[in-house]
């Protein structure tokens, strides 16, 4: 019995100019320079944002021949994780891999601290506009790292340009790629989902598809769109925006236009379109889909359709205990990270609406596969004009769909631009060819 329409293995068919790419890092051997001082950042946002400061701080460490003390993560009103580094990532890895490029401890030596009363809130702090460029660190931070000897940036998200030098981009590279790696409780336990979904599809090689879908309370409620919940939805939006951005969006004057926003594509896709637009493009009730997301709104009305479309949808909640959960459960980034690992090794990874989960997942899988972000990424614009039409038929949104599909594919390989994220498009400055053939694009 044939289990899918089509072989998810034959979705992805493009190449880029017939060349396939490989990872490229080079890591020094020799002994560093003497530090020029210690560089003390704060990482905020989740758990995504939270790694751009990380491979940001390495990067101006690096070029300031500084020593990076272990990132602190600020705690946010919205995420509410109290996680340290190493709760996330492998720490002594991270010293370890890094330790021949860029120096890292985990805390200011005493005898600067003293100078300070060992309160790092008195450490000179910089506050560095975003996408600063690094002449900006050259001539403002450097001199004043050579005189005190420590210093703080914070905040530190998007406080580096993307536009920088190839060395620099060097240490960004060997930060986000090589360097960091999740926990082992985090890293064991996500192997371990990954291992369960290539099992439950075996029938298909072991190739399952994943979706990261962004439907809980606080992005609906920030997109300011109206979904069918009725009068009950209205009031829950309502609830939410004052309780996360407490009069932000009932400021005298702000206008909040839904239709707008959903024609702009600002909204996000329902389970229910989610499910549609995948039918679409080919995938059919056999397919095993891992979702990851967080706790879904109204998710006993919204899921049933997406359910019943495909019903061996998986989440990390189903395929693994509440025991083997437990040390994750209360922690946003934790909980993430498990997500982003079984998403990194599927066949298909599907994005549904921004941000950095799905550009760090696009990035790092083209880094794993070849240069080819293997990331079907939906024009939302679109569906909101095919989801509103009702005089359209299955056939005609069905060719529509499997355009959008193909539209992925031939967008899997791109090469970074100058103002590009390097942690989005990992070539040419993260990987190089592989090899050249006669092969052309398909």
């Amino acid at each position: 019995m044939q289990l899918y329409s089509f072989k998810i293995s034959t979705i992805w068919k493009r190449s880029y100019k017939g060349v396939e790419w490989k990872p490229c890092v080079n890591m020094s051997t020799g002994v560093l320079p003497e530090s020029n001082g210690f560089i003390f950042i704060e990482a905020n946002g989740g758990l995504n944002q939270q790694r751009t400061s990380i491979c940001n701080a390495v990067a101006v460490a690096g070029y300031l021949n500084a020593t990076l003390v272990i990132p602190n993560f600020h705690y946010h009103s919205i995420w509410k994780d109290p996680s340290k580094f190493g709760d996330i990532y492998d720490e002594e890895y991270f010293i370890d891999t890094l330790a021949n490029d860029v120096r890292v401890v985990d805390t200011v030596p005493e005898y600067l601290m003293e100078r300070f009363d060992y309160n790092l809130t008195n450490v000179y702090n910089f506050r560095v506009k975003a996408w600063a460029p690094t002449s900006y660190y050259r001539d403002s931070v450097l001199p004043k790292l050579l005189e005190e000897k420590v210093i703080r940036i914070s905040p530190f998200a998007n406080r580096l340009s993307f536009d920088a030098p190839r060395a620099v981009q060097r240490f960004r590279c060997l930060a986000n790629n090589v360097a960091l790696q999740f926990s082992k409780p985090i890293l064991t336990q996500g192997e371990t989902l990954v291992n369960k979904m290539k099992g439950l599809s075996a029938n298909n090689a072991g190739k399952y598809v994943s979706v990261h879908l962004r439907f809980e309370e606080d992005m609906v409620a920030f997109s300011c769109c109206v979904f069918d919940g009725g009068d009950q939805e209205k009031q829950d939006m309502i609830a939410a925006r004052e309780r996360g951005w407490k009069g932000k969006f009932t400021k005298p004057g702000r206008v909040i236009r839904p239709g707008a926003n959903r024609l702009n594509g600002k909204c996000p896709l329902t389970p229910l379109e989610v499910g549609l637009m995948l039918r679409g493009m080919g995938f059919n009730k056999s397919t095993y889909i891992f979702l990851a997301a967080g706790p879904i709104y109204s998710a006993n009305r919204t899921m049933a359709p997406l359910l019943e479309m495909f019903p061996n949808l998986q989440t990390k909640e189903m395929l693994a205990s509440e025991e083997d959960l437990a040390p994750f459960k209360n922690f946003s980034s934790r909980m993430a990270a498990i997500d982003y690992t079984v998403c990194l090794h599927s066949e298909v990874f599907v994005t549904t609406q921004g941000g950095n989960f799905p550009h760090f997942l696009m990035g790092h899988r083209r880094y794993l596969f070849g240069g080819h972000s293997k990331t079907i990424r939906p024009d939302k614009r679109k569906l909101a004009v095919l989801f509103d039409n009702p005089k359209l038929g299955w056939k005609s949104f069905k060719r529509q769909m499997l355009s959008m599909r193909s539209h992925s594919d031939s967008k899997g390989f791109e090469l970074k631009r100058s103002s590009d994220s390097i942690y989005i498009f990992p070539c040419p400055d993260c990987m190089c060819r592989k090899n050249k053939t006669t092969a052309s694009a398909t």
